[in-house]
């Protein structure tokens, strides 16, 4: 799996979970029927948090400028921005190559995260045990938290 399959398949999983989302948010509305906004909710947070942490990956393997690597992670917050951002992306060929699983002479090969990438797409069963791992706690740490507090809401 390239990584631009990867990515767009993440984009298009984040979309069509903001889907499941606004869906059940509708059917809330017009009937109170909350639960579907539970489990549609449940489901986006989760691929929410994974598409973040794809984008993150990704930003380090193909070694995207920090402004390209914040608008694919903040693309995730706008209902279905993922798949414009992946189309520029692809298009101005951010996504081309494969996985960089050996240093090269690019100095930035050198940092220690490029360097716990490569690594990690070197053994891409413990990379996906962990990005599984680290998207689970974070998920379980933000339900426990609840949902936000608006001002004037108590």
């Amino acid at each position: 799996m390239t990584p631009k399959f990867v990515f767009r398949a993440a984009a298009i999983a984040e979309a069509i979970t903001w889907t499941l989302l606004i869906a059940a948010l509708v059917v809330r509305a017009t009937t109170d029927f909350a639960l579907g906004v539970t489990i549609a909710g449940g489901i986006h947070g989760f691929v929410f948090l994974a598409y973040g942490a794809t984008a993150v990956l990704l930003a380090v393997n193909q070694h995207w400028h920090p402004g390209v690597a914040a608008t694919a992670i903040v693309s995730a917050v706008i209902p279905y921005a993922t798949i414009p951002v992946e189309m520029w992306l692809a298009r101005s060929g951010r996504l081309d190559g494969g996985w960089r699983r050996e240093q090269t002479d690019d100095p930035r090969d050198r940092v220690w995260i490029d360097r716990l990438a490569r690594w990690f797409i070197r053994h891409p069963l413990v990379l996906l045990v962990t990005i599984a791992a680290a998207v689970v706690v974070l998920f379980v740490v933000l339900l426990s938290l609840g949902p936000p507090k608006l001002p004037g809401s108590d």
